[in-house]
């Protein structure tokens, strides 16, 4: 007869598992499994439990750079009654004109760009979009007559790395650039990332798009062209990629398959 006492003898998987030795391979792997799934769950919850904020900060990041572009953002006043003085509207770029399809407010420019349904792929793709939106949102800025005084159009582009998502704003003759910026890329910090820098935007204020004979001139490079300054942008020092995708987004956004048909119109006075 044993003289093991059978009462001490673990039963099942479970009791073998649990009378081996704590710093046992088994034991080791069982614990580390278990932090891990522990600590997605904790972040997979964070995430889904901070996902509405994060929009509401995206939203206002998004709306602060519109206010910047456009001149007129104060640090100090709340955002959202600050913002309310543009006035948003879908645009259908292959008319020019604006629609009554989509809600301005809930519009989602991205999500369209991917929908097959209000999107195309380009074949002539020298912004590296990939496909286009029939529709992008973009904003009037009014004066106290009710003019327009500046007009924001959303534009975007492959840079050297990324991605660039940004804003141009252009003067109520949808010509003379007032500013641009971008609110969203990955390029190389001191080089590519030097599009956020305040002497680099501060040379689009006040450069032209196109020639007196309506032909697009606007153009980033290391050296102006032949038309003059007044449609010469200086490319980034050492970031001569992300030049390249600046100058290419940008002649594309003002081309005919971009905002040329808008400002067509714009300029004749059928906005």
């Amino acid at each position: 007869m044993s003289d093991q006492d059978p009462q001490n003898t673990p039963k099942g998987p479970i009791g073998r598992f649990l009378a081996l030795p704590p710093d046992s391979v088994g034991k080791t792997i069982f614990v580390a499994v278990a932090v891990c799934l522990v600590a997605s769950m904790i972040v997979s919850s964070a995430a889904v439990a901070l996902r509405p904020a994060q929009a509401v900060n995206a939203l206002k990041d998004k709306q602060v750079n519109i206010l910047q572009v456009a001149g007129i953002h104060d640090p100090d006043a709340d955002v959202i009654k600050a913002f309310s003085v543009f006035e948003p509207h879908v645009l259908e770029l292959a008319t020019g004109q604006f629609s009554d399809a989509f809600d301005p407010a809930t519009f989602d420019d991205r999500a369209a760009a991917d929908d097959p349904a209000t999107s195309q792929a380009l074949e002539n793709d020298p912004a590296g979009i990939g496909r286009l939106s029939d529709y992008v949102t973009v904003y009037l800025l009014r004066d106290d007559a009710g003019e327009i005084d500046k007009v924001i159009l959303p534009i975007h582009g492959y840079g050297l790395w990324s991605t660039l998502y940004g804003f141009i704003a252009l003067e109520e003759n949808g010509n003379d650039i007032f500013g641009l910026q971008f609110y969203d890329h990955a390029e190389t910090p001191g080089l590519g990332a030097e599009v956020d820098n305040p002497r680099w935007r501060a040379l689009w204020n006040g450069a032209r798009l196109r020639d007196d004979a309506g032909a697009l001139q606007i153009t980033v490079a290391k050296t102006a062209p032949a038309a003059g300054d007044e449609y010469h942008i200086d490319a980034l020092a050492g970031a001569t990629l992300t030049s390249v995708g600046v100058d290419n987004l940008i002649k594309f956004w003002m081309g005919e398959a971009g905002y040329a048909p808008f400002l067509e119109n714009l300029k004749a006075g059928g906005i």
